[in-house]
């Protein structure tokens, strides 16, 4: 069978039951994390679990562009090295893909006297960076970039102050950079967001062993991080992200007969809003196995074929699950009735204009769909009947995209096509070998 990086277009069939126990790949987010602190810190990193993905390696390119000896064991071991901080690198820094990536580095890098100049992929490029720009530029960070905060962009950095800074929409990736930024800024940084967002920046901070304080206060979470803290090398297993297992659970869900088990799991409770609305809309999950690993929690997650019902998921969940949208709403395809999901207007900024993309795909495989500025509204086809699909959905290059509507195709009557497949590969490298091991029909189209 041909790779998703050797064929321009996959599709998925409707087939028998998904049948299995697999392990998600790691987590990207913490990936990214554990690639970048270990090379702001003194002495060696090791990490087990780490998420091979292009998104990650780029960013392992990087902290070696910045001075860090990075190096793969093999297996998802790798071990990093740092010196303590960055150095200048001698070339332009290329992200690719990754959106995370670049905000943590540019937040990493502004507390080093450095020139540094990023660029990206064609997303990438076109993705603002004003969000992240606006606060470390008020620490003391300057910066050239194109019209509208893109990439290709320059950082100097340098002679931090700390600042007090309120997010004003979630953010987990601006305030991992402000953090990161505030590391080597002259007094105390303070982060307030509104809603709390993922929380891997200041649970791996302690590993490392920074003093880090987090406080819930009625204005919102108050994140507190004193300047001029060393890092120092430690041990990190990475565990298995949920954004790329929530693909094979609810394929099982909406597949009949299916029983998946996704073992090792993140179960960070910043990070399991798609879980909890699987199971409003009643989703038969069963959580077991619950343990520790690196500080935070894990277990294995069990999905059966379910029938669905369409639920108004709550606005304020969203920064618990912003990536997992597109494969909530091929579930709310499957469902009985209406499933609102809004507040979630960051999706328009991702890879793609997911909202739109999402769609765009599942209008195409005959599901009544409406589109909000911030939101997405879907009218399921219902349990009696799946729906028409038979669609060839363009993806702009999104994995999440791409994925979401393969999901869709092992159930809908009819095959579902996918463009520029390749791009899977930025964050779930052996998608395709992995969902065709639990019984699924995809392939080259």
């Amino acid at each position: 069978m041909s790779s998703p990086g050797q064929t321009a277009v996959l599709s998925a069939r409707r087939g028998g039951p998904l049948r299995g126990r697999i392990r998600a790949p790691g987590d990207k987010s913490v990936s990214h994390r554990a690639l970048i602190f270990g090379a702001l810190a003194r002495g060696v990193t090791e990490v087990e679990g780490l998420l091979e993905g292009e998104d990650v390696l780029r960013s392992a390119a990087a902290m070696r562009a910045f001075g860090a000896d990075v190096e793969a064991l093999g297996g998802g071991c790798w071990r990093v090295t740092g010196r303590g901080g960055f150095s200048e690198p001698d070339d332009v820094i290329d992200c690719g893909n990754a959106g995370t990536g670049v905000r943590l580095i540019l937040g990493a890098a502004a507390g080093f006297d450095l020139a540094a100049t990023f660029t990206g992929d064609a997303s990438l490029r076109g993705r603002p960076m004003n969000r992240v720009m606006k606060p470390l530029a008020e620490m003391g960070a300057r910066f050239l970039h194109r019209s509208g905060g893109r990439l290709p962009l320059t950082l100097r950095g340098g002679s931090l102050e700390g600042v007090v800074y309120r997010l004003p929409e979630p953010s987990a990736q601006v305030k991992s950079a402000i953090l990161l930024a505030g590391l080597n800024a002259r007094g105390d940084t303070v982060v307030i967001e509104p809603e709390p967002t993922r929380d891997h920046t200041e649970r791996m901070l302690r590993s490392f062993g920074a003093r880090v304080e987090v406080e819930d206060l009625p204005e919102g979470r108050r994140i507190t991080l004193a300047g001029g803290q060393a890092l120092s090398g430690t041990r990190i297993r990475v565990p298995g992200d949920p954004s790329s297992a929530a693909f094979p659970l609810v394929a099982a869900l909406v597949t009949p007969g299916s029983e998946v088990t996704v073992a090792g799991v993140l179960l960070n409770p910043l990070r399991t809003g798609l879980l909890t609305t699987l199971q409003e809309m009643g989703a038969d999950l069963t959580i077991t196995g619950v343990r520790d690993e690196g500080g935070e929690p894990v277990g294995d997650v069990t999905a059966r074929f379910s029938a669905l019902r369409g639920i108004d998921v709550p606005p304020e969940r969203a920064p618990s699950m912003i990536d997992e949208y597109p494969v909530l709403a091929v579930a709310a395809a499957f469902a009985e009735g209406v499933t609102r999901m809004r507040g979630i207007g960051e999706m328009r900024v991702k890879e793609s204009d997911r909202i739109a993309l999402m769609a765009a795909g599942l209008d195409a495989c005959g599901l009544a769909v409406e589109e909000e500025p911030e939101g997405l509204i879907v009218t399921g086809a219902g349990g009696n009947r799946p729906p028409v699909g038979g669609a060839a959905v363009a993806t702009r290059g999104d994995h999440r995209i791409a994925m979401s509507h393969l999901v869709l195709g092992l159930a809908a009557d009819a095959e579902v096509r996918v463009d520029e497949p390749g791009m899977i590969a930025t964050s779930f490298p052996g998608f395709v070998d992995l969902m065709r091991g639990l019984g699924a029909d995809i392939g080259p189209a």
